[in-house]
């Protein structure tokens, strides 16, 4: 296929270029130039998305036959984009999110749910749920059953800025013993960003759309066996210390921001590791071994560096706060 990745060099835009050239699709970028690749195979168009005029300019003339668009701020420029693909395009692939179903989350909730309310013409960036339910809108409105929308939850693997498997690795190899929320066999859902984005290309190659639910089956893996595979790829050397949801709690530490991918079993955020992925396995979607997710990651990590988020400190327990939770009977 001829591809269009709007943005291309970030987590999965990034894995979209890299999976679209193995599968030997012809691909095109569109970016502001401010990361870039190096790859001369791929197509580099320069504009910011936010100018319509740049973004006129760029398109003009051209046609594709599947569009991968990860935008998740501002639902406008989802918007305009969508209009000025609409006659030259099959395919447009939007990557949502499941924030998108109404607070909290049911488990097992599929994609019948019910969704925030949301303006596809909004140009407020504040809200994530509106702002992900707002692309899908102007997605639906223009193009109907040419968008394919992947409401993805966790998105794991190379490249993930967001740095929640990446703090995880950093700190199994600093070593010592390391908090561990349990329970160790916690079910977990996720989805690589490779699996993701392939299957998202099979569908357009198919010209099929829809709306999915896009993440592993829940219990794919287990919060002890992602933890336990970072220990061993970052040499072992650190020791694993269970703590009970309740223990956590007392401890005052925030799950998902300062102990990354964990949720405890029970409460409103229970169902974010539960939701029924069956239709979207039905059409294709397949998930590989965790194991494979965290040594890409590894490999990614020590080959180019840390994320950001892991730098200046915004994702991830700190030392002190640790300390005291493992002081804890």
């Amino acid at each position: 296929m001829d591809v269009l990745i709007l943005g291309g060099t970030h987590h999965v835009g990034r894995n979209a270029v890299e999976v679209a050239l193995a599968r030997g699709d012809s691909v095109t970028t569109l970016n502001r130039g401010l990361t870039g690749i190096d790859d001369s195979a791929v197509r580099q168009l320069r504009a910011d998305r936010t100018v319509r005029s740049q973004l006129e300019s760029a398109l003009e003339g051209r046609t594709w036959d599947a569009v991968i668009d990860t935008w998740s701020a501002a639902p406008a420029f989802v918007a305009s984009a969508v209009e000025l693909l609409a006659g030259r395009v099959g395919t447009y692939g939007y990557v949502s999110s499941r924030s998108v179903y109404s607070w909290p989350i049911a488990p097992g909730l599929d994609e019948g749910g019910p969704v925030v309310a949301a303006d596809p013409a909004s140009r407020d960036e504040t809200d994530y749920a509106r702002c992900k339910r707002g692309g899908e809108v102007a997605v639906l409105e223009v193009l109907g059953e040419r968008g394919l929308l992947a409401r993805a939850g966790l998105i794991l693997g190379p490249y993930e800025r967001v740095g929640r498997l990446p703090w995880w690795l950093r700190r199994m190899e600093r070593g010592g013993p390391v908090l561990c929320p349990g329970p160790a066999d916690r079910p977990l859902q996720y989805i690589d960003g490779r699996d993701l984005v392939a299957w998202m290309l099979d569908m357009a190659e198919e010209g099929s759309g829809g709306i999915f639910n896009t993440v592993s089956r829940p219990g794919h893996t287990t919060m002890g066996e992602v933890l336990e595979i970072c220990r061993q790829v970052t040499g072992g050397q650190a020791e694993m210390v269970w703590k009970e949801p309740e223990a956590i709690e007392q401890s005052g530490i925030e799950a998902w921001t300062e102990l990354p991918i964990w949720l405890p079993p029970t409460g409103e955020a229970a169902g974010l590791h539960s939701g029924d992925v069956s239709k979207a396995y039905a059409a294709g979607l397949t998930c590989r071994p965790v194991g494979e997710t965290v040594e890409a990651t590894w490999h990614w990590l020590t080959s180019e560096g840390d994320p950001e988020s892991l730098r200046d400190g915004t994702i991830g327990l700190k030392a002190d706060k640790e300390t005291a939770a493992l002081a804890l009977e």
